[in-house]
Formats: C-alpha cells, structure tokens, sequence
C-alpha cells in the first residue's frame, strides 16, 4: 500500500482524487496525439512526393513505395500515440492510498483511452486535411484525368477510332455518342460487379463498337474482350490495394494501442516519482 504518510512531501491532500478517469488529462494527451499526427503524415507526405516520379527508372518503385508508406504509419502511429499516453499520464492528479497495480492499470487504462480518443478525433475532424495533404499531388493533374475511374477508361478504350475515322467524323458526332457509351459503362459495372461479361452483352457490346469506330465484329469482339480483361486487372489491383492498406492500418492502430498504454505506464511511474520501482526525490529549489 501507498499511503500519503510513505509518500512524503510529494503528496499534497489537493492530490486525492475520487474520480478514477481525469478526462483533461486524456483530452490534453488525445489532442496533442492528433496533431501530431498530422504533422508526421504531412512530412511523409512530402516525402513520398519527392520519391515518386512519373519516368521509368526513376524514383522508387510501386512496391517499395507501397512498403514504405506501411512502414511509416506504423512509425507514425507509434510515435503520436506514445507521446498522447505519456502526456496523459504525466499530467493526471496523483491517486494516493491505492496498491501499486491499480496505479499500474490505471495509467494502462488512460493510454488505451487516450489512444481511443485520438483515433476519434482522426477520424471524425482530421479526416478532411490529412486526405487534402496525401492527395495535394493530385492537384497538378486535369479535373477530367482526376474524375476517370477505370471503367471511364475501359469505355474510352473501346470507343477509340483509328486514324480516318476520326478525320471522317461527322460533327456533333462526339454528343450523340454519349447516350452509346452512357448504356456501355453502365453495362460493363453491372457485368464485371458479377463477376464477368455475359455473352449477350459481349455481343451487344462489340456491335455499338463496330458501328461507331468502323472495326468489323471480330475485331470489335477482340477489342473488348482485351479492354475487359485489363479492366478487371485494374480493378484487381486496386482491391489488392485496399486489402493491403487496410491491413497496415489495422496494424498502426493496435501498435499505436500498445504504445500509448506502455508510454501511460511509464509517465505515471515519473509523476509519481517511483518509476523503475525506484523512489524519485524532486530537486530542491
């Protein structure tokens, strides 16, 4: 047992506290654990720009990148929410009369809520400028190359005429071809949502191809059989992306717990001046 007669000077009866959670603490802690955050993903950020390039052979590769970026949440989870735990333990009031393993929960429990706190935070107001600072590159691009998803794409590629044929394009041509490539994306999200394209589209498909880029109806099937497989490529990829992401973010996240309960811990025990099972003194003045 801890008493306030053992603990000496350091113990003033303004320290007793009924409630077990000092909420200011764990705000203080929680706050400074999220903008912090966003200070280390604003400068990895910029980090990850400077590294990317748009030429072959140069900067890093996608995988290195992708690697990287998993790495460096996981360091950036970390660091913010240990230095939030630690803040909320340092700057809590001092529990008296209570065994040292209480102490040691307690402060364990204010980094977890710290920690829980912070995520909150993150995710309901950071939300905004963290995914403003990650996408900034995409400033420098077209409004239309931002809104091309891949089945924009995909109709695009099917839609392509050779030489002539655009030369011989009618005017007013582009607009009427909007309802044709409208009813295709339309089609093509309903047929890869299920897994592949059915036979009657494919056909269907390839004809409105045929009839507007002058291909004949084998090579118009042809055409999209290769612009579906690669759609279906793309959009692989891209969940293969998502999946992996989500995975890193799962990991920052229970590595950012630890990390905040373990820094808890370890603030509690300096502000009660008995970390590492030994008795700390202050200073004199």
């Amino acid at each position: 047992m801890i008493s306030s007669v053992e603990a000496g000077p350091l113990v003033r009866q303004t320290d007793r506290l009924e409630n077990g959670v000092a909420w200011g603490a764990i705000a203080a802690g929680a706050v400074t654990s999220a903008a912090l955050t966003l200070i280390l993903v604003a400068f990895g950020a910029g980090i990850g720009f400077s590294s990317v390039s748009p030429w072959s052979g140069e900067g890093v590769s996608g995988t290195t990148f992708k690697v990287a970026t998993g790495i460096y949440l996981l360091i950036v989870a970390v660091m913010a929410s240990s230095v939030g735990g630690y803040l909320a333990a340092r700057l809590r009031t001092r529990w008296v009369d209570l065994h040292t393993n209480e102490v040691y929960f307690r402060d364990t429990a204010h980094g977890l809520v710290t920690w829980a706190f912070a995520t909150v935070i993150s995710a309901a107001v950071m939300a905004g400028a963290t995914s403003h600072i990650v996408s900034g590159v995409g400033q420098v691009a077209s409004a239309a190359a931002a809104n091309a998803g891949p089945i924009d794409l995909a109709v695009d590629s099917l839609f392509r005429s050779e030489g002539a044929a655009n030369a011989t394009a009618a005017p007013g041509a582009s607009a009427a071809a909007e309802p044709a490539r409208t009813e295709i994306a339309r089609l093509l999200v309903n047929d890869l949502r299920n897994g592949a394209v059915s036979p009657a589209d494919r056909t269907y498909i390839a004809r409105v191809i045929a009839a507007r880029t002058g291909l004949s109806q084998a090579d118009a099937e042809r055409r999209v059989d290769e612009v579906v497989t690669a759609t279906r490529q793309t959009l692989d990829a891209a969940r293969k992306a998502a999946a992996q992401f989500a995975l890193w973010l799962a990991a920052a996240l229970f590595l950012g717990a630890f990390g905040s309960a373990l820094a808890a811990v370890e603030g509690g025990q300096l502000r009660d001046g008995t970390w590492d099972e030994r008795r700390l003194t202050p200073r004199p003045l």
